[in-house]
C-alpha cells in the first residue's frame, strides 16, 4: 500500500517553504556586498534569488489550486512568506551602503511595512472570530507592484550601469506601491471594522 503524501511536503508548499528560505540568503547576498571587491555580483545574486522567489510566489497558489493540494499550513505560510520576503528587501536597501532607500522614499517603505503588520493583526484577530476577509484583485496588484519596484531596487548601482535610471524607477514604483497599499489597507479595515463594531 503506498504512503499518502502529507499535505505539509506537498509541491505548492515546499515552493513556500523555499521562498522563506531565500529571504537569509538575500540577506547574506548583502552582507558580503561589502565584503567583495565588486558589490554588482552580490546585488545580481539577490536580485536573482528575489526573482526566483516571486515566481514560487504565483506557481505555489495556481499548483495548489490546479491540483487541489490546498491545505491550512500552505495558506497560513503563503503571506507569512510574502511579508518576510517584501519586508526583509526593504530593511536592507535602507540600510546598504548605497542608501538605495533614503530621505524621503524611507516614508514609502514606512508605509508598506505598517499596513502589513496592522493587516496581519487585524486578519489574526478576525481569524478569532472565525471571519475571513478575501484578498482583493487590487491587493493582488499591490503585491506584484511591490515586488517589481523592490527587483529594480536590488539591482540599484549595478543595474544603472546596464539600464540608466533604474534605481530611480524603482523609487518611483515603490510609491505608487505605497499608495496603492494604503487604499487596500483602508479596504480591509473597512471590511473588518463591521465585524469588530459588531462583536
Amino acid at each position: 500500500m503506498a504512503r499518502r503524501r502529507t499535505p505539509a511536503f506537498n509541491i505548492p508548499n515546499l515552493l513556500t517553504y523555499g521562498r522563506i528560505l531565500a529571504v537569509p540568503a538575500i540577506v547574506l547576498c548583502f552582507f558580503l556586498e561589502g565584503r567583495l571587491q565588486s558589490s554588482d555580483f552580490a546585488r545580481w545574486s539577490a536580485l536573482a534569488l528575489f526573482i526566483l522567489a516571486s515566481i514560487t510566489d504565483y506557481f505555489d497558489g495556481y499548483l495548489a489550486r490546479i491540483w487541489k493540494q490546498t491545505s491550512n499550513i500552505g495558506k497560513m505560510l503563503d503571506p507569512i512568506a510574502d511579508k518576510l520576503l517584501v519586508s526583509t528587501c526593504l530593511l536592507l536597501l535602507a540600510a546598504d551602503t548605497d542608501r538605495t532607500i533614503a530621505g524621503w522614499s524611507l516614508w514609502a517603505a514606512i508605509i508598506i511595512l505598517c499596513r502589513e503588520i496592522l493587516v496581519s493583526g487585524l486578519r489574526e484577530y478576525l481569524a478569532a472570530l472565525k471571519v475571513s476577509v478575501p484578498v482583493t484583485q487590487l491587493a493582488k496588484w499591490k503585491t506584484t507592484i511591490q515586488m517589481v519596484a523592490i527587483a529594480f531596487l536590488l539591482a540599484g548601482p549595478a543595474g544603472d550601469k546596464i539600464l540608466p535610471y533604474t534605481t530611480e524607477m524603482g523609487i518611483v514604483l515603490l510609491w505608487i506601491s505605497a499608495v496603492v497599499t494604503l487604499y487596500t489597507g483602508y479596504d480591509y479595515f473597512r471590511a473588518g471594522l463591521k465585524h469588530i463594531v459588531e462583536e
